[in-house]
């Protein structure tokens, strides 16, 4: 199962790859899992290598982040189960917004959709704003990205990425009243629309329906 979760800061993505992950070492799905694509992404180990990150120059975070891209595009061919947490739909989101105030050099998010695997699934995770907001307040990242007053304008674009996407299997996942514990049978639930023959037939050999 090939997998890319998208959408705003705290809709759920990183929770939900996490709960993936296990599942997928269950029931015979060993994910290749990245969620590194948001700068600074939490990967990095130290508060100074994160500040490095965040204040990198313009020009070397543009770079740096459509290197990676492409190498994750061959990670993404070369892995039958593999999930990549916001890649290039956040990038062409955060990418101008809050990285190098430019748009992207030759819109090369869609150019790289056709070489995707035509399994792919693509999830975009999207909640109410007020929803956001709250999640927020009770938690807040260390080093947060998305200012309260650009939740709107930042939930626009991802449904503006999520719609010139070219990538067929293609959905949405609401996650405005799930709970942690929800996220991943809420996932499966839909996902399993859109999963090739094979994947639905290791699901059933797991007995993996949830």
């Amino acid at each position: 199962m090939r997998v890319i979760l998208t959408g705003a800061e705290y809709v759920g993505k990183s929770a939900l790859a996490e709960a993936l992950r296990v599942w997928g070492l269950e029931h015979g799905f060993r994910f290749h899992m990245d969620d590194h694509f948001t700068i600074p992404d939490n990967s990095l180990r130290t508060d100074e290598e994160r500040r490095y990150a965040q204040e990198a120059p313009p020009a070397m975070k543009e770079r740096f982040q459509r290197f990676q891209i492409h190498y994750h595009l061959r990670l993404l061919q070369k892995y039958d189960d593999i999930c990549l947490v916001g890649f290039h739909s956040e990038e062409a989101v955060y990418g101008p917004r809050y990285y190098y105030g430019r748009p992207v050099p030759q819109d090369y998010h869609r150019q790289i959709e056709p070489e995707m695997p035509r399994d792919t699934l693509y999830c975009l995770l999207t909640a109410h704003p007020d929803r956001l907001r709250e999640r927020r307040r009770a938690a807040p990242h260390e080093y947060e990205l998305v200012p309260e007053g650009d939740l709107e304008a930042v939930r626009t674009d991802f449904e503006r990425e999520f719609t010139a996407c070219w990538i067929k299997r293609k959905f949405r996942l609401d996650t405005s009243e799930l709970s942690l514990d929800q996220l991943l049978p809420a996932f499966l639930a839909v996902a399993k629309g859109f999963m090739t023959e094979r994947d639905l037939l290791r699901l059933q050999a797991y007995g993996a329906a949830t």
